[in-house]
């Protein structure tokens, strides 16, 4: 007797623990969703914007009407860009009774947790874009962003259009990211007439970057692709404007959003970067697509006095697509979300979202821009320009 005293507490706390898990949401009242994201640390920027989005989109939606008459709850919390605080935070959404996890934009921290949710049947939809979230295909994770083999697809095509042949390539080897997109371009370089004729490597701590570019001024290279995120990047920068060198300097994705631009300052003046269409939205041709992006433009413009970056385009999208399937499943139930999640096509500020069986990413190389900045602001390349005629997403 003494001893079943003993467990009857914890026989207590496990159903009622399992009883807040299992039922997660009882179909009434608010839906529940956790948003996981870096609000500390190295990547706060990219958090701060998903955060931004994310908000904006669940006001439309509540405003709208919600889900089937149902309002949004959003519940965020701050992985502090390290993957174990990701996966404490998706114990806690579950434990809270969060019916899905937008989860964090640290491609680490994402890879982190992607088990987690696989094991307890709940969508997670990632704001990073390292391949191996999707490749190979987990049930319940989803990618917003494009992938990273997807932007230097991309920017590889460019290189293609501008006659750029030879390129030196760095990549942070910290960086799930950066270690993907590096990974994608030395496999497709070739397919598109492209040779790496300086190739270094450095990690998220790096300060001086003079190994990287020293090789280059005897190299014959055309053009300098850093893959790189957070703080990194603008070091980077800065010193590449310093090292006098007269080719272009070539980004990603994760520096769309002026908080690259800004303290980057006069240095990221004529950088080239691929990164999200909603990004030039400003430069669109009017199309679905434009009133897609403008729709969270002018509210984000409203709250912020600025155009939307990379990352709250994301968070927003994020919203957007968990809400669709939402809605299409009929139910807050794991397994229903995630096959409508598979069955999705949906336009957004992101270009159209395509996912299948086989495709958890579900964005394409016409649904990624080649921007130049331009006055600190992200403009269309002429090269991009002219695809925007003939590949605008819809």
């Amino acid at each position: 007797m003494r001893k079943l005293a003993l467990l009857l507490p914890i026989v207590v706390v496990i159903g009622l623990t399992g009883c807040s898990s299992s039922s997660g949401d009882d179909e009434s009242g608010p839906i529940r969703i956790g948003l996981t994201v870096p609000l500390t640390g190295n990547y706060q920027a990219l958090g701060t914007g998903d955060q931004q989005g994310a908000k904006i989109a669940v006001a439309q939606i509540n405003a709208s009407g919600g889900i089937d008459g149902r309002k949004i709850e959003l519940v965020v919390k701050d992985d502090k860009t390290q993957p174990d605080q990701s996966v404490l935070a998706f114990n806690a959404h579950k434990s809270e009774g969060a019916v899905a996890v937008i989860g964090s934009s640290f491609s680490n921290s994402a890879l982190a947790t992607i088990p987690l949710a696989e094991r307890n049947s709940m969508p997670y939809i990632s704001l990073a874009a390292a391949d191996q979230q999707v490749d190979p295909v987990r049930k319940f994770a989803f990618q917003i962003p494009a992938r990273s083999s997807t932007y230097a697809e991309q920017t590889l095509k460019y290189f293609q259009s501008a006659k750029i042949s030879k390129i030196a390539l760095a990549h942070d080897t910290k960086s799930s990211y950066a270690v993907a997109g590096y990974t994608a371009v030395k496999k497709l370089a070739a397919q598109y007439g492209v040779t790496v004729v300086v190739d270094r490597s450095f990690d998220t701590g790096t300060q001086d970057f003079s190994a990287v570019y020293a090789p280059v001024r005897t190299s014959g290279a055309q053009a300098v692709f850093v893959w790189a995120t957070g703080p990194p990047a603008v070091i980077a920068t800065k010193q590449f404007a310093a090292a006098g060198l007269s080719i272009p300097l070539v980004l990603t994705g994760a520096q769309g959003t002026p908080l690259f631009t800004k303290p980057a300052g006069a240095a990221a003046e004529k950088v080239v970067l691929s990164t999200a269409i909603g990004v030039i939205g400003g430069d669109l041709p009017a199309s679905p697509l434009k009133t897609a992006v403008d729709k969270l433009a002018v509210d984000y413009q409203k709250q912020y006095g600025s155009y939307p970056p990379q990352f709250a385009i994301d968070g927003y999208c994020g919203v957007l697509v968990l809400a669709d399937a939402l809605k299409s499943a009929g139910s807050t139930d794991g397994k229903k979300v995630q096959a409508a999640l598979e069955k999705l096509s949906l336009l957004t500020p992101n270009g159209r979202y395509k996912y299948s069986a086989s495709d958890h990413s579900g964005l394409s190389t016409d649904n990624v821009a080649i921007a130049q900045v331009t006055g600190g602001k992200f403009v269309p390349t002429s090269w991009m320009t002219s695809q925007l005629s003939t590949n605008l997403p819809s």
